[in-house]
C-alpha cells in the first residue's frame, strides 16, 4: 500500500448530492488534505436506468460550492466494466470464482425449500465444485467462491473490530450473465486501481465491507482502512428524512447558508475536536482524524448550524462573502446584483456581516446600500415620520450640513439636535432610519450615514424632511 493517503467520495448520480453525503465527502476531503494525500471524485454511474448526467452535474456543482476540490479527473465507474469484467475472469480462472449456470426460478426454489424446512436462505450454488466438463450451454453469471467457514473481520477505524461469520455471507455474484459487473466487484476494483488507502462512508455500507475484503483476498491485494461513519439523524432522532426540511445540498445554498459555516458545522457533526465548535479550515485538516468520529448517529441541529454560520460570516473577507452572495443569488433564482449594487454592498459589509447568520440576513441589514432614491419606506418605519419628526430632520440635515463626517461630528449633530428638543437619541435616530433606508430595523445609523457618504446621506434626509 502506498504511504501516501488517498481518499475517495463515490456518489452514485440518481438524484442530488444528500447532506449526508456532502459530509461523507468533507470528511473524506479533509483527511486526505490534512495529511498530504489526495481526494478523488469517483461517480458510481453503473445504474445506468437511473443515472443521469443532470444528478451528476449536481453533485459536483455540490462539492464545487462546498469547496471541495477533488485531485485529478472525475472518474466514472460505468467506463470501467471492461476492466470489472477482466477482474471477475482472473479470479475465475485462479479458482476464487465459479460459473453459475443456476436460473432465477431454481434460485428461487432453493430458497422457498429452505425456509419451509426452517434453513439458511443463502443461496448455495450446486455449480461451486462443479466440473467444467459437466458446464451446459446457457448463460451464467460468475460468483465469488467465499470461504464457508470461519469469519470475516472488519478491522474499522471508526467502529473497531466488526465480526461477520462467513456462513452467513454467500457467493456474491460478481459478474452478470450478460457480461456486467456488479457494483460490490466494481467498487472493489476501482478502489484498488485507484490507490484508495482509506475507505471512509457512511456505516450502511458496514455490511458490504465483509464482502469486498473477501473480494480484496482472493485477488491478493491490500485492503484499505475502512471507516464506517455514523448517519445523520434529524434534530427528532430519527433518520434525516424531507420531512426535517432540506435534505439536498443545493437547498442549503439557496436557503442561504454561506459555504465555509456548512464546511464547519458539518465536520462537527459526528466528529469533534475537544469542545471546539468553530474553526477554520486550516484548523480542521490539522485536526482531522478518524479516531475524533463518533460511533452514534449525528444529529442535524439547525440552531447550532445557523450559530456557526453567523460567526463564519462575521470573520469573512468582504470580497469573498460577495463571491458568496452572487453565487447565493443565483441558485435561490434571485436577480444578480447591479456593479452599482456590488460596490455599495462591499462598502456596507463591513458594518454588517457582524450581525447576520444567514445571507439573505446579511442583504437585508444592507439593504440600506442597495436602494436607491426615491427609498420606499415600509409601513413600521412610516410610523417615525411623522410631522413634529420630518421637522426635526430638517434641522438635522442643515446641522449636518455643516459637520465633518466623522462618526464623532455626526454623533454630536444629531446629539445637539435631540437635545434642543429635549429627546434622547433613540428618538431621532428613528426617523433617521426611516429616511436612510425605508426600515425600522437598521445598523447604525451614523454607520450608515459613513457608508453612504455625505451627499447621498443628505439627500436622503432631505428628501424625508419637511
Amino acid at each position: 500500500m502506498s504511504d501516501q493517503i488517498v481518499t475517495r467520495f463515490a456518489p452514485s448520480p440518481t438524484g442530488y448530492l444528500h447532506i449526508g453525503g456532502a459530509r461523507t465527502a468533507l470528511f473524506n476531503w479533509l483527511f486526505a488534505r490534512g495529511h498530504g494525500g489526495r481526494f478523488l471524485l469517483r461517480i458510481e454511474d453503473t445504474d445506468r436506468a437511473r443515472s443521469t448526467p443532470e444528478a451528476t452535474a449536481a453533485i459536483l456543482k455540490g462539492l464545487d460550492w462546498l469547496g471541495l476540490d477533488h485531485d485529478g479527473d472525475v472518474v466514472s465507474q460505468a467506463a470501467g466494466a471492461a476492466r470489472h469484467a477482466e477482474v471477475a475472469h482472473e479470479m475465475l480462472a485462479a479458482g476464487r470464482a465459479y460459473k453459475c449456470f443456476a436460473t432465477q426460478e431454481e434460485i428461487a426454489e432453493f430458497r422457498e425449500t429452505a425456509k419451509a424446512e426452517g434453513k439458511s436462505t443463502l443461496y448455495q450454488s450446486p455449480w461451486r465444485d462443479a466440473d467444467p466438463a459437466s458446464y451446459p450451454d446457457a448463460p451464467f453469471v460468475i460468483r465469488l467462491k467465499a470461504p464457508r467457514t470461519g469469519s470475516t473481520v472488519i478491522a474499522d477505524a471508526v467502529q473497531g473490530d466488526v465480526t461477520i461469520r462467513n456462513d452467513q455471507l454467500d457467493d456474491m455474484i460478481c459478474l452478470r450473465s450478460d457480461g456486467t459487473p456488479t457494483y460490490m466487484l466494481a467498487v472493489v476494483v476501482d478502489d484498488h486501481d485507484m490507490g484508495v488507502t482509506h475507505v471512509i462512508r457512511g456505516d450502511d455500507h458496514l455490511t458490504n465491507a465483509a464482502r469486498q475484503i473477501q473480494v480484496y483476498e482472493a485477488m491478493g491485494w491490500d485492503i484499505p482502512v475502512f471507516a464506517h461513519i455514523p448517519l445523520i439523524h434529524g434534530p427528532d432522532g430519527k433518520k434525516l428524512s424531507k420531512r426535517h426540511g432540506a435534505v439536498g445540498l443545493e437547498q442549503y445554498q439557496a436557503m442561504g447558508y454561506p459555504a465555509s459555516g456548512m464546511r464547519n458545522y458539518l465536520a462537527r457533526l459526528g466528529w469533534s475536536h475537544g469542545d471546539d465548535e468553530f474553526f477554520t479550515d486550516a484548523q480542521a485538516k490539522e485536526w482531522f482524524e478518524l479516531d475524533g468520529i463518533g460511533k452514534s448517529p449525528a444529529r442535524l441541529d439547525f440552531k447550532k448550524l445557523e450559530n456557526v454560520c453567523g460567526q463564519h460570516i462575521a470573520v469573512s473577507e468582504e470580497s469573498a462573502l460577495l463571491h458568496e452572495i452572487d453565487a447565493y443569488l443565483a441558485a435561490a433564482e434571485k436577480n444578480p446584483l447591479t456593479d452599482t449594487q456590488r460596490q455599495a454592498l462591499l462598502a456596507a459589509l463591513p458594518v454588517v456581516k457582524g450581525s447576520a447568520k444567514m445571507l439573505p440576513q446579511l442583504l437585508e441589514k444592507a439593504h440600506f446600500a442597495l436602494t436607491t432614491r426615491p427609498i420606499e419606506v415600509e409601513e413600521k418605519a412610516a410610523k417615525a415620520l411623522d410631522d413634529v419628526s420630518r421637522g426635526i430632520l430638517s434641522e438635522l440635515t442643515f446641522a449636518l450640513q455643516r459637520a465633518n463626517w466623522t462618526r464623532e461630528d455626526l454623533e454630536a449633530a444629531a446629539g445637539d439636535v435631540a437635545s434642543a428638543h429635549g429627546l434622547g437619541l433613540g428618538k431621532v435616530a428613528a426617523p433617521m432610519r426611516a429616511a436612510l433606508a425605508g426600515r425600522a430595523a437598521t445598523p447604525s445609523v451614523f454607520d450608515m450615514m459613513l457608508v453612504l457618504g455625505r451627499d447621498e446621506s443628505l439627500a436622503r434626509l432631505s428628501e424625508k424632511a419637511t
